[in-house]
């Protein structure tokens, strides 16, 4: 039975995988994966997988959202049995720290750790952070890991965002590149190993015919939403920008059916906001004045005034600049709508969500009143050119 058969014109790592079971060999594995995890022809990694007779499924590990991806943002998800196979869910995001790194008792009767996660080319969009922790108790009980690969789905030659200093690790600031990354899940893996990890047995299985810029839709592939707040790929586009959002009192758009596009509170002139953003001339971005009403999350129940952000060129948006000034422009003109979010982000208690999401506390302190924005953007600019003078060999070519 061929499951992977399609119209696509990249080739994923898990499409190779099941052309080539001999990887796997007959042994024991486990996968860590989602219901993005899919063939070009919709059929769970999973099943696709058992259907080539490659061996034992002894589990399944499933990141943040859960193996379904019904859990919204920062929910807990507990252990389960998945209807499908009939093997333990272990879930690598609980409702606590020690959850998102699997337990070495869960790997020891693990040969084969293959791991299928849809990314969406963030740092702070959890799924690479979750492949990273699994390598050290890989090492630890002798379990090898198979990357199996995919595009970028906003392209792999744009990158944007500083880096992350010290002090300012987490969960959504693990990896310290930058905020757009520019990179695929395999590459993501080959750069942690190289540096964190290199003693573990580690395979990416790449795509084959993807070019770094190429954007989702040009692959030929399905999107299948990889989280709840993520239904397109111009979504993911906003993401890594509008994501700072969540460091703030203002609606992302959670509860909603636009999020990371329609951001707001109660209190703000939505046509004076799109007036103002509009006069910035922000590339690649149109803002329409919008009301919107969140049915959870955020000012659920309550209308906000803000804006809904379009794509107008999807080549020329600088998302994460665009993220900063859309924060900068809602404190100066509403700031009784504005807030700095008080409770913890990601089991971090003691450092502010936007210094963890941006990888400092520069943002947060010039939009406190503390200098100008300009020569923190001018030093992210920097950083993305020393990062990109590191990457040699990792990139596809």
């Amino acid at each position: 039975m061929r499951y992977h058969r399609g119209v696509a014109r990249v080739r994923t790592g898990l499409v190779r995988l099941l052309e080539h079971p001999e990887l796997i060999g007959g042994r024991r594995w486990a996968l860590l994966a989602n219901q993005a995890a899919v063939t070009p022809g919709l059929v769970p990694a999973r099943e696709a997988l058992l259907a080539t007779g490659c061996g034992p499924l002894v589990r399944l590990f499933a990141p943040e959202h859960g193996l379904d991806g019904v859990a919204q943002d920062m929910e807990a998800v507990g252990d389960e049995i998945d209807p499908l196979t009939g093997v333990p869910v272990i879930s690598l995001y609980g409702d606590s720290e020690e959850t998102l790194v699997p337990s070495e008792e869960d790997l020891e009767d693990v040969d084969v750790l293959v791991v299928d996660l849809p990314d969406i080319g963030a740092r702070h969009y959890t799924f690479a952070a979750t492949m990273v922790l699994a390598m050290d108790p890989c090492l630890a009980v002798g379990t090898e890991m198979i990357v199996l690969d995919r595009p970028n789905p906003i392209t792999g030659g744009h990158r944007e965002g500083g880096l992350v200093h010290d002090g300012f690790r987490s969960f959504v600031s693990l990896l310290n590149m930058p905020v757009r990354h520019g990179l695929t899940l395999g590459e993501l893996a080959l750069a942690w190993h190289g540096t964190h990890c290199p003693a573990l047995h580690m395979t990416v299985v790449r795509c084959e015919g993807w070019r770094r810029n190429q954007w989702w839709d040009e692959t030929g592939l399905p999107w299948v939403p990889p989280s709840p707040n993520m239904p397109t790929p111009e979504t993911a586009l906003l993401y890594p920008g509008l994501c700072l959002v969540e460091a703030t009192t203002l609606s992302e758009g959670r509860g909603t059916t636009r999020p990371f596009h329609l951001v707001g509170a109660p209190g703000i002139d939505p046509f004076e906001l799109a007036g103002v953003l509009r006069r910035l001339d922000l590339p690649g971005l149109g803002f329409r004045p919008a009301r919107f009403r969140p049915e959870f999350g955020k000012h659920a129940g309550a209308v906000c005034g803000g804006v809904e952000i379009h794509v107008l060129d999807r080549e020329a948006v600088r998302p994460v600049e665009a993220g900063v000034l859309l924060l900068a422009t809602i404190r100066e003109r509403f700031p009784g709508a504005f807030g700095w979010r008080p409770d913890p982000y990601e089991f971090v208690t003691d450092v502010p969500a936007i210094d963890l999401l941006t990888g400092s506390d520069a943002v947060r302190r010039v939009l406190d009143g503390d200098g100008l924005l300009e020569p923190v953007l001018e030093g992210w600019r920097r950083e993305v050119a020393s990062f990109e003078a590191t990457l040699g060999t990792l990139l596809y070519r």
